[in-house]
């Protein structure tokens, strides 16, 4: 999920995710749960920000937890070939 400061929405946070889609919600405690479909927003408008500044707002809690990076596997040792005798 991404986290978004409007020029033309003020006191409000827009948050994009691939779950919920563009949403407009207060930024005030719990504000979350007010959240509605975002409407008219213009990219040109947006600023991307850390997803924390509104974790008052509640949005931690609605913000889908990214599954873990896969590990990649370890790198092999090299060890030189065995010469035909």
């Amino acid at each position: 999920m991404k986290l978004y400061r409007s020029a033309v929405h003020q006191g409000q946070w827009v948050a994009y995710g691939k779950e919920i889609g563009w949403v407009v919600f207060p930024a005030r405690e719990n504000g979350w749960q007010a959240r509605q479909p975002a409407r008219g927003v213009d990219p040109v408008h947006l600023r991307q920000v850390p997803l924390q500044l509104a974790a008052n707002a509640g949005i931690m809690q609605g913000a889908p937890v990214p599954a873990p990076a896969q590990t990649a596997k370890p790198a092999q040792t090299w060890r030189p070939k065995k010469r035909a005798a």
